[in-house]
């Protein structure tokens, strides 16, 4: 059994991003070459072949068993595991020409086994759905095929890992964009209603595939606000809230301790108001960025900034169930997005 399974600690873990689902920010080099933005066009631009090839050697080598023996050396308990819709490949619904990951989601399972560690697996692309330009939801375009296909992919997950001690629960649906009413317009996305439609029928598709040990995570969509009394019913078992923590694009300058603070009162308050669904809220995804536009502001006195903000956000946390950073790993050793970085000056207690 984890760690996590076996003395009710909470959850102190990373995002696996752009592992099992590349993203440019975390490869850069794998789309460099194409100017692609996304795993489709990559394969257009490469063809069938080259895709392949270097698809392979992304997932042989980004992420190993070394990472995971890192990442519980660290201090860390957990991993959120994004995977895509495909991740069956030809053995599952609605694969196209993508190449299925599962076998490395088995890897995943032995690594965290070995490590002690529990995994929250992540579907954070679904079928027809576009990645919005800040790369961090989805926009999600639900045809009766492509729900009905979802469903059998979260199912087939929770089915294959049920007995697995590692597996900690499911997330059917990372961040996604959700129809909102400006003023007098309506912003495209996905009705609120059919996105809790869709939730129901995921809850009973896991609960059919795995019974009730696996925590069932809904994301907020961006909406903290929207969930109140959903699934407050006994006779829905073990769901958590996932929100996610990002201030990055806010336009409070993060020019010292005092823009610092207000960034951390606002993420204060979506936490506040994740936690009127009364369900247990999680943090699925944050991370050290700030949003600071003074040019003036050195290298050491941005990171000292990050320092503070990242201790300070730790703190904020510490009644949430679990946390993720987002993310383990980038190639460019991005310093206020990968762990290794952003987190390596803070004590392994802080973590545990």
């Amino acid at each position: 059994m984890t760690r996590q399974a076996t003395d009710g600690s909470t959850l102190h873990g990373v995002n696996l991003a752009g592992w099992l689902l590349p993203e440019p920010w975390v490869t850069p080099e794998l789309f460099a070459a194409t100017g692609s933005l996304d795993l489709i066009s990559l394969a257009d631009k490469l063809g069938r072949k080259r895709y392949e090839e270097v698809i392979l050697h992304h997932l042989d080598t980004f992420i190993t068993e070394d990472d995971f023996l890192h990442m519980s050396e660290r201090g860390y308990n957990a991993v959120r595991l994004a995977v895509p819709w495909f991740v069956f490949g030809e053995r599952g619904p609605l694969p196209g020409t993508h190449r299925g990951c599962l076998d490395y989601v088995d890897r995943a399972f032995d690594w965290a086994e070995a490590a002690e560690m529990s995994i929250l697996l992540d579907i954070a692309l679904a079928p027809g759905a576009t990645i919005t330009s800040d790369g961090l939801r989805m926009q999600v375009d639900f045809t009766p095929a492509r729900r009905e296909a979802l469903l059998q992919v979260v199912a087939g997950l929770a089915r294959r890992y049920a007995d697995r001690s590692p597996f900690f629960g499911i997330e059917p649906l990372d961040e996604v964009v959700i129809q909102r009413r400006r003023g007098l317009s309506i912003e495209p996305g996905l009705p609120l209603p059919h996105l809790r439609n869709f939730y129901r029928d995921a809850y009973e598709a896991i609960r059919s595939a795995a019974g009730t040990r696996p925590v069932i995570v809904f994301s907020d969509a961006d909406s903290a606000h929207s969930w109140r009394r959903f699934m407050a019913h006994q006779r829905y078992e073990n769901v958590w809230l996932d929100t996610h923590l990002y201030r990055f694009a806010e336009q409070t300058a993060a020019t010292g301790p005092g823009g610092v603070r207000l960034l951390l009162e606002e993420s204060k308050r979506e936490l506040d108001e994740a936690r009127k669904s009364g369900l247990p809220v999680m943090v699925g995804e944050w991370s050290a960025a700030l949003p600071i536009f003074d040019k003036t502001i050195t290298a050491e006195g941005s990171l000292a900034l990050e320092r503070v903000y990242v201790a300070e956000q730790l703190r904020l946390m510490e009644d949430c169930p679990a946390w993720f950073f987002q993310t383990w790993k980038t190639a460019g050793h991005l310093s206020d997005w990968d762990a290794r970085l952003a987190l390596a000056s803070f004590e392994r207690d802080m973590l545990d």
